[in-house]
């Protein structure tokens, strides 16, 4: 029993403040997952399941309470009888629902199954956190959840990436040139219309204006140089990494269609990719920066296969850091076999240009990937994540020439 792919759309991402500041988690969900219905001879009663990733379930704005999947599936005309989950594994979250959703389509669980996920970052609340119980006198501090993403009782995800990034020889200056090229590759694939083949353009409403599409990313800069990145200051503590070389808070989302394939052929829908295996990794939480590396090794071995039988690779750019070790890591540590590597991943950009939406990331490269294959003629490639504390997946699909 197959499980593919067989449609999927994702909004353009918006800059932290930018044009989706005003759109819940809910309704950046409930759009997407009506829009990749729409063009399938399917109706919205035929999904059976939803799985959705979202790491930042409380708002500023609006009270909104969790289950977010179940809420957006709901608003977007869903059967009240699809059963759902929304889950949080930090920047694994969206990939961890294609997984599930792949579990359940092999199982037989589920025949029509929606995955993918979503992210306010811009509506992140601020925190009071004396405010419940009260303070007996004098100053209340109020916290920024969104500034550095920390964890309470471990280091700083950028201290422990750069960390790591060093001990692998891997520098300031290779990182700042990986995130130049990350940017003007996004500009190219731009320039050849290769991202709006993503985008399901959402209408943005103004008051006192004129309503408009929103379809094209926020975040990238093409206009940048690498003098511009080299000369950024650090932040968070860490030795290497800059507002440059790590992707910005972004808001987006992202839904795929996964099906049975005996289904799809039945209702005649042509996959757009074949899920071969999947695979998650855990490690030592400072060695975030190694998990896709794993991941992808892990996968590629479950599949019997190799690093050379890939055609591309999506490695998910939450630092520069991560893509770089991850290759070495795919490489067994030969500088000259990575650098042959990394000519196959991200070849349109990524992340450091386009914007890191947590919950949305790990389906979004599931998406470029099969995009990208696709106009290459096909073949095999592998998306694969790293979320914090040092936990990895990967997912292996096949593209029919």
């Amino acid at each position: 029993m197959g499980c593919v792919i067989v449609a999927g759309k994702r909004s353009a991402f918006g800059k932290f403040g930018g044009s989706l500041k005003d759109f819940s988690t809910v309704e950046l969900s409930q759009l997407l997952m009506k829009a990749v219905v729409e063009d399938l001879p399917i109706d919205q009663s035929e999904v059976q399941e939803v799985n959705w990733g979202v790491c930042t379930q409380a708002e500023a704005k609006e009270v909104i309470a969790p289950i977010i999947a179940r809420q957006a599936l709901l608003k977007a005309g869903f059967s009240a009888k699809t059963i759902s989950q929304t889950i949080d594994q930090a920047c694994c979250s969206g990939m961890a629902a294609i997984k599930q959703s792949y579990y359940s389509v092999e199982r037989g669980e589920s025949s029509v199954v929606v995955a993918g996920g979503a992210e306010a970052m811009s509506r992140t609340p601020m925190i009071v956190p004396s405010l419940r119980w009260g303070s007996r006198m004098g100053n209340v501090t109020i916290h920024d959840p969104a500034y550095g993403l920390r964890y309470h009782d471990f280091n700083l995800v950028s201290v422990d990436a750069s960390e790591v990034a060093l001990e692998y020889g891997i520098d300031r200056k290779e990182q700042d040139e990986f995130a130049f090229r990350s940017q003007m590759r996004w500009k190219e694939a731009f320039l050849e219309g290769k991202v709006s083949d993503e985008i399901h353009p959402l209408v943005i409403e103004q008051k006192h204006k004129e309503d408009f599409l929103f379809d094209k990313d926020e975040s990238p800069r093409p206009q940048t140089s690498l003098s511009k990145l080299e000369s950024l200051q650090t932040v968070f503590d860490s030795p290497t990494i800059t507002a440059g070389n790590a992707p910005g808070l972004s808001d987006g989302s992202v839904a795929l269609i996964l099906m049975n394939e005996e289904v799809a052929r039945e209702k005649s829908i042509k996959p757009l990719a074949n899920i071969i295996e999947v695979a998650s990794v855990a490690e030592d939480p400072r060695n975030i920066a190694t998990v896709p590396g794993k991941a992808i090794l892990k996968v590629l071995s479950k599949a019997n296969l190799t690093v050379d039988d890939l055609e591309l690779i999506e490695i998910n750019e939450a630092f520069a850091t991560v893509p770089l070790v991850s290759s070495l890591i795919l490489a067994e540590n030969d500088k000259k076999k990575a650098e042959k590597i990394r000519e196959k991943i991200n070849v349109n950009g990524g992340a450091i240009a386009l914007g890191h939406p947590v919950g949305a990331s790990g389906a979004r490269i599931v998406l470029t990937l099969i995009h990208e294959l696709k106009r290459r003629g096909g073949g095999y490639g592998v998306a694969s994540i790293c979320g914090g504390l040092a936990q990895g997946e990967a997912i292996l699909v096949h593209v029919e020439t």
